[in-house]
């Protein structure tokens, strides 16, 4: 059901609660097949999905038929995943009879991401993991792509359908963000799923803090991906990497969460050569629209209090464009010295802009690394040479983000089981856990433990011959 009026929360939450005493109870395989009758439903309204989306979000088809491709990828995939069912983590002490296992923790509230219209939206990653875990979903449509959201959500309702699952295992609902706060502080909801800005994500944990029963918010709020340039891959490298991140930078108007926005090296002659080469890069790139007309004035703005700040010197100058729904990239410059010295450099622009920072010792440049916060993503350009010099660098960016890249740029999350899209604050607020690939499901469920209880009674991933089949961890020892 889709309803904008504030007055149905209570209703729609308590659907969501009815609907997960159900839900809970269906057996993985049917769930699977729902996850999959969901993609198939998407697939079959491609073309139109494309088509409203780009008139909503400005985003060239090529990207949105990958998105939709991404989007059924992660339902079949976490299909896939409860099927063969060890995700539950069964774990079995015979002496004494002691079993746990992962369980649902009851109904979902998603926000959906105003930049992935389809991947981190209606049937998005939060979606098809908590699905999967065996929780209910009540989609907050994201205001910035309405008609999209609501045909993702038609496909699934008409699994729904097919599928014979209970009715309002999934509702949509749209409105202000009065919604929202209202969706979170109902004592019906479990937990939430966010992606977006960083002030939209500490309002969401602020109202879950508010609650008498006070709730895990899982919110990815961005990163500026510091990217470190070692002597010798700038030395022999310099013109490929220039290339190489002149295009990640762009890619999709910069509106990626994983950015790449501060890039880090020695001051030298092979860092400056880099500058110039990345300048001339960015120049050639074409201006680009962004997703909608708030997102870019917030880049626009954000822009210009970066070139406000003292010691910060423009480079590539955006090209004048006659079109002012257009924008082009921006790269700046500072010192090591100068970034230490000033917390608004480390703030995130959320558009195609980056800030190089030539910094004059090694010393510094960790001094400069260690002062950025939590992260996504931090990468590393590299040889095997440098990265025998410079092993600390290595090891302080374990302690920054959830993904560590080696001669890659960060824009591109493959969704896979090894995938950590998250990292330690203000990047999410819980380091633990990822938004992207089957570890997603780990944020809706909570282990339970049964002791002393008959075979009978207990879900047959604990029962004693293994009904499941699934891999479980028996007296210390896995087995199936």
């Amino acid at each position: 059901m889709q309803n904008n009026s504030r007055m149905n929360v209570n209703q729609i939450m308590q659907q969501a609660s009815q609907a997960f005493e159900a839900y809970k109870r269906i057996k993985p395989v049917q769930r699977a097949a729902f996850l999959e009758t969901i993609a198939t439903e998407i697939a079959a309204r491609k073309e139109i999905l494309v088509q409203i989306a780009g008139e909503e979000t400005n985003l060239p088809a090529a990207r949105l038929n990958g998105e939709v491709g991404r989007t059924t990828h992660q339902l079949s995939l976490f299909a896939q995943l409860i099927k063969e069912g060890s995700w539950v983590e069964a774990v079995i002490d015979t002496k004494p009879n002691i079993r746990r296992m992962l369980m649902p923790v009851g109904p979902v509230v998603v926000f959906g991401a105003s930049n992935f219209p389809f991947a981190f939206s209606t049937a998005g990653g939060d979606t098809a993991s908590a699905l999967a875990a065996g929780a209910t979903v009540v989609i907050k449509g994201h205001p910035a792509h309405p008609r999209t959201s609501m045909l993702v959500f038609e496909a699934i309702q008409a699994a729904i359908a097919q599928t014979g699952m209970p009715p309002f295992t999934v509702q949509h609902v749209t409105g202000d963000y009065q919604i929202g706060q209202e969706l979170v502080m109902h004592p019906c909801t479990t937990s939430v799923g966010f992606t977006g800005s960083f002030q939209g994500g500490k309002a969401l944990v602020a109202y879950a803090a508010q609650r008498e029963t006070p709730i895990p918010v899982f919110a990815e709020m961005g990163s500026v991906n510091p990217v470190v340039f070692l002597p010798e891959a700038l030395q022999t490298r310099a013109t490929e990497l220039a290339a190489t991140f002149a295009t990640s930078i762009t890619l999709g108007a910069g509106q990626f969460c994983t950015n790449p926005g501060l890039l880090i090296g020695l001051q030298s002659e092979a860092f400056t050569q880099f500058q110039e080469l990345l300048g001339a890069a960015l120049e050639q790139t074409s201006p680009q629209r962004m997703l909608h007309p708030g997102i870019h004035q917030s880049f626009l703005k954000g822009r210009s209090a970066m070139l406000a700040q003292e010691e910060v010197t423009l480079l590539e100058h955006p090209a004048m464009i006659a079109d002012e729904a257009l924008v082009g990239p921006s790269l700046a410059n500072t010192t090591g010295a100068a970034f230490l010295a000033n917390p608004a450099l480390k703030e995130e622009v959320f558009g195609p802009y980056a800030l190089l920072v030539a910094c004059k010792d090694k010393a510094e440049l960790l001094q400069v690394l260690k002062s950025v916060k939590g992260q996504l993503t931090t990468s590393i350009m590299a040889t095997p040479a440098d990265l025998a010099s410079w092993q600390e660098v290595v090891e302080l960016q374990i302690s920054l983000a959830g993904r560590i890249i080696l001669n890659n740029p960060p824009t591109g999350v493959e969704v896979c089981a090894a995938m950590i899209h998250g990292g330690p604050y203000p990047a999410t607020t819980d380091a633990r856990y990822t938004s992207v690939g089957t570890g997603a499901i780990r944020r809706w469920v909570r282990p339970v433990c049964f002791q002393n209880f008959d075979d009978t009674l207990l879900p047959d991933e604990l029962k004693q011959d293994n009904p499941c089949g699934i891999w479980r961890l028996v007296d210390n020892t896995f087995s199936r």
